[in-house]
């Protein structure tokens, strides 16, 4: 997340998170409803989202570095139209389903529209901001806690693992094929113990300090409504275009 998160004070950054976060469903809910056929519609959202980025100056070679991240759903994608059944087209001199074409420019379309509205939410909010949305906006306590328990003490996890490479490099263990694979092994179960073993020590430290199951309320955090009309013209814009195309 930290990643992710790029400083700024444009008028997207400033923005409640609340109102951001809600704007990002709405947008995606109105993108996974439209129906595949309206190229046009698409068309429309992806510059919507392109002016977006502008107005929160985010380097658009981060969102694109960042849309790395659906490259499993752009390889099932591409690999429909070739194992769809059904009627067939050739394309290149290359037979491919025409309900696999369908399929896949759905998934990517909409997939892609989805990931960056997300990674734009990622770079003009701070992860702890996020949660404060959330938590604002009525998501489940339970799940709050976890995202926040999560986000606090990742790092802390990613450092044991690797303080444990150091340890297995600096007896001349190199990870060459798969001969290595049982000392793998024995380091993630390792590291699973002694997560559970600090996740244990974390839980009990809190006890100790009133904890009783639920974080305390943070203070309120209305957001005034000229922030929600702001954050409001993205999923409003995008229903305007579903309707209209």
């Amino acid at each position: 997340m930290k990643g992710l998160y790029l400083p700024g004070d444009s008028p997207i950054h400033r923005l409640a998170p609340q109102c951001k976060l809600l704007a990002v469903v709405l947008f995606a809910v109105v993108v996974v409803a439209t129906p595949r056929e309206r190229f046009a519609a698409f068309l429309l959202y992806a510059l919507s989202l392109a002016v977006v980025v502008l107005l929160a100056r985010i380097p658009p070679g981060h969102v694109l570095k960042r849309l790395a991240v659906e490259l499993p759903f752009v390889l099932f994608a591409v690999a429909i139209p070739f194992i769809g059944t059904g009627e067939r087209v050739d394309v290149l001199g290359v037979p491919l389903s025409v309900a696999g074409l369908w399929a896949s420019w759905n998934i990517l379309a909409k997939a892609t529209l989805g990931v960056a509205a997300s990674i734009v939410l990622a770079a003009t909010t701070e992860p702890r901001a996020l949660l404060l949305g959330a938590q604002r906006l009525r998501v489940p306590q339970l799940l709050i806690q976890i995202a926040t328990f999560m986000l606090r003490y990742l790092e802390v996890i990613l450092d044991e693992m690797r303080r444990m490479r150091v340890a297995r490099e600096s007896r001349g263990f190199t990870a060459r094929d798969f001969r290595q694979a049982p000392v793998l092994a024995k380091s993630a179960g390792a590291m699973f113990i002694r997560s559970y073993e600090r996740g244990e020590r974390v839980h009990l430290a809190m006890l100790s300090r009133g904890y009783t199951g639920v974080m305390p309320t943070l203070a309120d955090g209305r957001a005034p409504k000229a922030q929600w009309a702001m954050a409001a013209v993205l999923p409003v814009v995008a229903s305007a275009v579903l309707f209209v195309s």
